[in-house]
């Protein structure tokens, strides 16, 4: 399905409901707490829409609850302490959201959880210790969030029921607990934290598949104990600061057979011997990189372990496809099953897109003959019949992949294709502790579209279908009358054409803004005076001003041309109020009186990027941390826009000079406001992801797909950061004397001449930082929209590159979570809400006239 609109409250009024599946849908809006009503609800499925706002306390009273996933989607707020009622609750799927505050310890109290998956949101506070006594719990899964300051409770170390422990990029210190009494662990991932101290030396279990504790501050030797773990696929502890010799008996005791394979990643610490003759297996990959063991090497077999890993040895996986010599199909819709008894038999399959959400290994090759006995058992069928077309690791990790299903015979008949669909969408297939959680991402009926009666093609489960029957035939009607009524409802807000100024005068209040005078305008600014003027931009003058109590403030005054009707004028000030990130410039109130309207800005008095970017500037150059640290803010403020404000905006002109530095040189992003354009519904009711716009932007900035489309996306505002983040790297201007940077740069870096344009006005650095840095800002200068990653890979990316620098640990006021959703943040085909545009004022109205000299850190 590809539903669109919102969640009604009459929803609640489906009192005998078992299943409500919205699965991969593009619904937007908050979820309506009458869900909480339906207390024979069973599967509340919500995963993969556009969902914003906090969750209901009211979901807490579903009492027959067995599994809630509301992940990837934009969900922020606190967890309602009210969840700990879900005593029968065992799937708990909240990852991929803006979910903040901390995990409340009530939930420790859930007598039936199984997966508790959290991964990607804004949580901070503590880990509860207490989430050692929950009874049944098998993932815990807590990746991307910032518990800063936190530890990994020692009580963890007694979760006899333990299968999968994730806690990557937490911000979490301290040492690591003892995990040896976890009898059933097999996946332990503790990586890209502060944890400090020696690594335990007590065993793991033998379930072990994968240990990555790398990019921490632990130190001391490699343990023996990771020697004779008998399922062991991975150990990663690269970038930490462990000293002593190269294990080389990690592999005893260990059976090599088909894929089974084993990596070890020490690379970037301090190892400086080799504990014995190291001749490891054909099986076994040992990567040494930028360890000093590698400078005194001169064995052959040792230089071989001494080069840089690539990211195709550390994600593969192979699935077998059989090639066979066999004529043409009698259609597209039938295709040859190469693992059918029959030579050239050709069928018609079903497609389903299937993704595993918490693998328990690192490596899939060893298991994908399990994995097909799993599921063709739990489908109830023949081992043949199943084939895995493809397979791919995605951030998370998890595992996608493209399934066929053939039947026995030419077709499925159409009960065997609802009962295959009803064994995915109800999960009726079986759990398992080595495959974990899946979710069903679409299945294609394809041919099979026209086999199943109307009655059979909605989409939903058998019990949704059973649920719903109960006396819905008049609740379908009232409900199909108020989602219309809505839908116009909805589509009349848009039928706006007039932007004239009203006659009419409208009092405004709004909270948290200030209501100023026109003469407390003209007082802080000395009548307005051209020795307060600081600059001028799209919307008209700015100026500084000084108000009553003494605080500075840059004043916008517009011109004509500007002008709105006061109703519209409020409506945007409205939406500019509600805009709260300390990585954008704040809105401290207005004027709108006397013909004037007039926005009230915090005052930046360090000025904009650009100005301590230009080498004529008399400033203290930035060293390399200052740098990063603002493209890191910078980001963090536009992911804000994006995925957190409400609607989302587009900037639609991210520039050096509209990246402004407070007294802190804290980056703040400026002009995101007074929007002016929005997408509006299309005939069917949906709303496109894109804005078609007449091009504004500043040359050098301008995404080039949006120059020649018009269609300004999310992406085209990724493309212009990118050009800032390359100004950062070297200093130079977007075009300069005829060149282009994104030219430029490219040229250097493909040509491996790249630290050639790095500015070295800035210092030491790290190289790999820099080599890293570079490439994210080349990736997000990609001419195809498709190309460039969203805001949230961006921020994580210079996340992860900041936590490799020296100074990683000196910046504990900023957050090295992402101010909002992660690999779930939508793109620019994914917006189902109204997106915002903001106008091309330029950000250098805000800053000071003069600019102090500042130091580098």
């Amino acid at each position: 399905m590809n539903l669109s609109g919102n969640l009604v409250p009459e929803l609640g009024h489906l009192s005998h409901l078992k299943i409500l599946d919205f699965m991969w849908n593009q619904i937007n809006g908050s979820i309506p707490k009458e869900i909480g009503n339906i207390t024979t609800l069973e599967l509340l499925l919500l995963n993969g829409n556009n969902l914003t706002g906090s969750l209901p306390e009211e979901l807490g009273n579903l009492p027959n609850l067995d599994r809630i996933q509301i992940d990837q989607n934009h969900i922020s707020g606190q967890l309602p302490k009210s969840f700990a009622n879900l005593n029968k609750t065992k799937h708990f799927h909240m990852n991929n959201n803006s979910i903040s505050g901390q995990i409340p310890r009530e939930l420790s109290r859930l007598p039936s959880l199984v997966h508790f998956l959290l991964d990607n949101n804004n949580l901070s506070g503590h880990i509860p210790p207490e989430f050692s006594q929950l009874p049944k719990l098998l993932i815990l899964q807590l990746d991307n969030n910032n518990f800063s300051g936190s530890s990994i409770p020692d009580s963890f170390g007694n979760i006899s029921t333990l299968l999968k422990l994730s806690l990557r990029n937490c911000s979490l210190q301290g040492p690591i607990p003892d995990l040896s009494k976890v009898p059933k662990l097999g996946y332990l991932d503790l990586s890209w934290n502060q944890l400090t101290g020696s690594i335990p030396s007590n065993k793991l279990s033998d379930n072990i598949t994968t240990i990555d504790l790398s990019n921490n501050f632990l130190n001391g030797s490699i343990p023996s104990s990771f020697s004779g773990l008998p399922n062991l696929q991975r150990l990663s502890l690269e970038h930490n600061q462990l000293n002593g010799s190269v294990p080389s008996t990690i592999w005893n005791n260990m059976t090599f057979y088909g894929n089974k394979s084993l990596i070890l990643d020490f690379q970037n610490n301090n190892l400086t011997t080799i504990s014995d003759t190291l001749n490891p297996p054909a099986n076994v990959s040992i990567w040494l990189y930028g360890n000093p063991v590698c400078s005194n090497a001169s064995q052959l077999n040792i230089l071989q372990l001494c080069r840089p890993e690539t990211n195709e040895q550390r994600n593969s996986s192979n699935v077998d496809n059989v090639d066979i010599n066999c004529g043409p199909c009698p259609t597209v819709d039938y295709e040859y099953n190469p693992l059918s008894p029959f030579s050239c038999f050709c069928s018609v399959p079903l497609h389903v897109g299937y993704r595993l959400k918490s693998p328990g290994f690192s490596n899939f090759d060893p298991y994908i003959k399990d994995f097909e006995e799993y599921l063709t058992s739990g489908l109830e069928l023949l081992s043949y019949q199943l084939q895995l077309n493809t397979v791919s690791w995605e951030e998370g990790p998890r595992l996608g992949m493209n399934l066929k299903l053939f039947p026995s015979t030419i077709f499925f008949n159409e009960s065997e294709v609802l009962r295959i669909r009803s064994m995915f969408t109800g999960w009726l297939i079986p759990d398992s502790d080595l495959f974990g959680p899946y979710e069903l991402l679409n299945f294609t009926l394809g041919y099979y579209a026209n086999v199943i009666s109307n009655g059979s093609k909605s989409g939903l489960s058998t019990g949704a279908v059973v649920g719903i029957v109960f006396g819905a035939v008049a609740v379908a009607i009232t409900l199909s009358a108020v989602i219309t009524m809505y839908i116009m409802k909805r589509f009349s807000r848009y039928n706006v054409t007039s932007r004239k100024r009203s006659v009419s005068r409208i009092p405004m209040k709004i909270e948290g803004l200030k209501s100023f005078t026109f003469q407390e305008m003209s007082q802080a600014t000395n009548n307005f005076s051209s020795t307060a003027q600081v600059g001028q931009g799209g919307y008209g003058k700015v100026y500084k001003g000084f108000l009553n109590d003494g605080t500075v403030v840059a004043i916008k005054r517009a011109q004509e041309g500007s002008l709105q009707g006061s109703k519209e004028f409020f409506t945007e000030i409205e939406l500019l109020s509600r805009l709260h990130h300390r990585n954008l410039v704040s809105l401290l109130g207005y004027c709108d009186e006397e013909d004037e309207q007039m926005l009230v800005y915090e005052f930046m008095p360090n000025g904009t990027l650009r100005d301590h970017l230009s080498a004529k500037s008399k400033n203290e150059p930035l060293n390399f941390s200052m740098r990063l640290r603002i493209a890191l803010g910078s980001s963090r403020g536009i992911l804000y826009l994006h995925s957190e404000a409400d609607p989302p905006i587009f900037h639609r002109d991210i520039k050096a000079t509209n990246i402004l530095l407070d007294a802190k040189f804290i980056a703040k992003v400026a002009d995101f406001g007074l929007s002016r354009l929005a997408p509006v519904p299309e005939v069917e009711g949906t709303v496109p992801g894109y804005v078609s716009t007449v091009v504004k932007g500043t040359p050098g900035y301008l995404d080039p797909e949006y120059f020649l489309t018009h269609k300004l996306t999310d992406k085209s505002d990724v493309y212009s950061l990118g050009v800032v983040f390359l100004e950062l790297l070297t200093g130079m201007q977007p075009i300069s004397h005829g060149k282009n940077i994104v030219r430029e740069v490219t040229v250097s870096y493909q040509s491996g001449m790249m630290f050639s344009v790095v500015d070295n006005r800035m210092g030491s650095y790290p190289s790999e930082c820099i080599e890293r840095f570079v490439a994210l800002a080349l990736r997000c200068c990609q001419e195809e929209t498709d190309k460039r990653p969203p805001m949230s890979e961006v921020v994580r990316e210079l996340e992860n590159i900041w936590h490799m620098t020296p100074e990683s640990d000196s910046v504990p006021s900023e957050s090295m979570v992402t101010d909002s959703v992660k690999s779930s943040t939508p793109t620019s085909t994914s917006f189902a809400g109204n997106t915002y545009v903001s106008t091309d004022v330029s950000g250098s109205d805000l800053l000071s006239g003069v600019i102090p000299t500042i130091t580098p850190r």
